[in-house]
Order: C-alpha cells, then sequence, then structure tokens
C-alpha cells in the first residue's frame, strides 16, 4: 500500500464522517438550461376547525395575493383518487377506507374509479381553448367518479350561472353535492379550487398520503396515550401561538392570519411541536418515535407527488396549499430538487 493510500485509510478509519463524506445535491442544477421551477408551499389552518362565524369572503386578500402569484399547478392535502382505489382494494393493508364513498357518481355516470381516472386524463389531454358547458359538466362528473371532488368543483366554478344544472352526466343528486361542495369550510374548496378556477386551471392536485402511516401496533390505546403525553411535554410554544391564530381567525380578513402562520417563528414552532417532544420521550415500546417515522413517511411521500405534478412541466410555477405543521418539511425537501426554487410565502402575502 502507498503511503498517500495509508494516509487516505487512516484518516477514513479515525473518522468515520470523512469516510461518509456527502454530496451536495442542490448544486447539480447550477448549470441548468431554462428556469427553474418556483414553488410556494402556503401553510394553512384547516378552515374546518374555523368558528361559526367564519365567512368565505374573509379570504378574498388571500386569494387575490395567490393570485398574484399566477401558480400553473396548485395542489391540495386531500387523498388523490388513486390512493383511494388502491385502500379500497388493498383493507389489510391499509384499513378501513379513509375516502368519499363513489357510488353516487359511479351510478351517474357508469365509471369506477379506475374508468374515471383514465378517462378524466384521456380528456385533459384534449382538452379544447374553449370548452363548451357541455364537456364542462361530463368532466365534473367524471372527477366526481374519480374521487377528486374539488377539481370537480374547479370546472362547475367555471360554468356560467345558467349551465350550472343536470346534464351529461350531471345527475340531480351530483348537482347537490357539487352546490354542498361549493359551500364547504374547508381550504380545498373555498381557497384552492375557487383559484384554480379564476386563473383558468382545469384541475387540482391532491398529494396527500396515508399509504405509510398506518401504523401496526399491539396496543393502540397505549400508543395514542404515550404520543400525546408527548406531544405535551413540548407544547408550550404552540399552546400560545394557537390562541393567536384562534384570534386571528375570527377577523373579517383572514390575510393576517395567513401572514402569521406562514411565518419562520410559526414554522419553528410548528415543527418542534411535532417532533421535540416525541423524539425526546422515554418509551420502553418507542411509540412516539414509531409515530415519528409515520409522520416523516407521510410527508416524504406528499412531497414525491407534488414533484410529480411538474415532472413534465420544468419552469412551472406550482402552489402546494397545505395544514401549516407540514410546511417546514415541505419547504426543506423540495428545496432540495433539482431545478426548484422555494418562493417564500410570507412575501408573496405582503
Amino acid at each position: 500500500m502507498g503511503m498517500w493510500k495509508k494516509v487516505a485509510w487512516g484518516l477514513a478509519a479515525a473518522s468515520p464522517l470523512l469516510a461518509q463524506a456527502q454530496v451536495d445535491l442542490t448544486k447539480l442544477d447550477r448549470d441548468m438550461a431554462g428556469p427553474k421551477s418556483q414553488v410556494m408551499v402556503l401553510g394553512t389552518v384547516h378552515l374546518s376547525g374555523t368558528p361559526a362565524t367564519f365567512k368565505a369572503a374573509s379570504l378574498g386578500g388571500v386569494i387575490d395575493r395567490l393570485a398574484a402569484f399566477k401558480p400553473d399547478i396548485i395542489t391540495i392535502e386531500s387523498e388523490s383518487g388513486e390512493d383511494c382505489d388502491l385502500a379500497a382494494r388493498h383493507p389489510a393493508k391499509y384499513g378501513a377506507n379513509w375516502c368519499p364513498k363513489t357510488e353516487v357518481a359511479m351510478a351517474a355516470t357508469g365509471l369506477d374509479m379506475p374508468a374515471a381516472l383514465a378517462e378524466v386524463d384521456k380528456t385533459l389531454k384534449a382538452w379544447p381553448a374553449k370548452p363548451t358547458a357541455s364537456q364542462r359538466r361530463r368532466l365534473a362528473a367524471a372527477f366526481l367518479a374519480a374521487n377528486e371532488p374539488s377539481s370537480a368543483l374547479v370546472q362547475w366554478l367555471q360554468l356560467p350561472a345558467a349551465e350550472r344544472r343536470e346534464g351529461d352526466s350531471l345527475d340531480a343528486a351530483l348537482v347537490a353535492m357539487l352546490e354542498k361542495l361549493e359551500k364547504r369550510k374547508n381550504e380545498d374548496n373555498l381557497i384552492a379550487a375557487p383559484l384554480a378556477a379564476r386563473l383558468g386551471l382545469q384541475r387540482v392536485y391532491s398529494v396527500d398520503n396515508h399509504t405509510g402511516d398506518r401504523i401496526d401496533l399491539p396496543d393502540i390505546k397505549a400508543f395514542v396515550k404515550q404520543l400525546e403525553a408527548a406531544w405535551a411535554s413540548s407544547s408550550a410554544e404552540m399552546n400560545v401561538r394557537r390562541k393567536q391564530e384562534d384570534a386571528l381567525s375570527q377577523a373579517d380578513d383572514m390575510l393576517p392570519l395567513y401572514r402569521f402562520i406562514n411565518a419562520p417563528e410559526s414554522m419553528r414552532i410548528h415543527a418542534e411541536s411535532n417532533v421535540v417532544g416525541p423524539m425526546r420521550a422515554k418509551s420502553a415500546e418507542v411509540y412516539p418515535q414509531i409515530w415519528v417515522g409515520g409522520w416523516e413517511i407521510r410527508n416524504l411521500r406528499m412531497v414525491a407527488n407534488i414533484r410529480e405534478t411538474f415532472r413534465e412541466r420544468p419552469g412551472a410555477r406550482v402552489l402546494s396549499i397545505v395544514g401549516a405543521a407540514h410546511k417546514p418539511w415541505f419547504d426543506h425537501w423540495l428545496a432540495q430538487l433539482q431545478g426548484v426554487e422555494i418562493v417564500d410565502a410570507v412575501d408573496v402575502l405582503k
């Protein structure tokens, strides 16, 4: 063995960190041809939990700022039709299906979930610049059968008021469903879908994923008890933050709330309150650490799903709307992808 090889071997043996030197993957796109994709993660409260006094009009300022960002793609924290179909076909692995039932839409369209998903893809590939009301109604029905209700709402909202009616597979039950979706208090239907319709987009993309966080344990009650105790041990800052969020959520304008929850300090508190306690918790069964593993799997798969939405569209502008607790993980992992720049949500919301 030559002298320099001996030195190198000795250094590696003495310092495992040298032997495992990391490659900085974030610099590999430094000479990229063409523009990078601009990705913005909007952390949100779950609007279903806002006070009874909440009014959809309070989101006007938020939607105006997001529209100015001009996203080409909008993703939401909802399970995709593909994942819903997967869960339904493998109950032994995934447990009770967490997705809405599609029997009513299947009866109206004649499409089960796989057939509806195929029709949606085929339809959008040949989608005209000026679709007819009939085409929009049929696509809305197919989206409902595909278990993509927020995308169905995107089509419904782009119909003239007089054309929001039965026809082209939209029967009375599906029309009632769409009318209910318009008013349902959640961020998918009150932010993402109206924004997509306003921008002339044809759909939103469901990127949530629960296929990796179903935990197979002998004592679920003990698991929940230990996890809740672990969260409580590091929840002081989060409790203060939540009170501030609750106060802001009662305002007539939600823009200050969204600026508040997307600020770096909020992100730090959300991340630490979720994970620090569980990672420090002492447990013979290591239940709290097992939960963290499931949380990471869910976020990794969601980030991969977001990446898939613009895989064929380098340079796209992407808006991902997700519960604020996920945003620190999304920002961190999305920033490591090739050809991606993270846009500061706080700057957009100014």
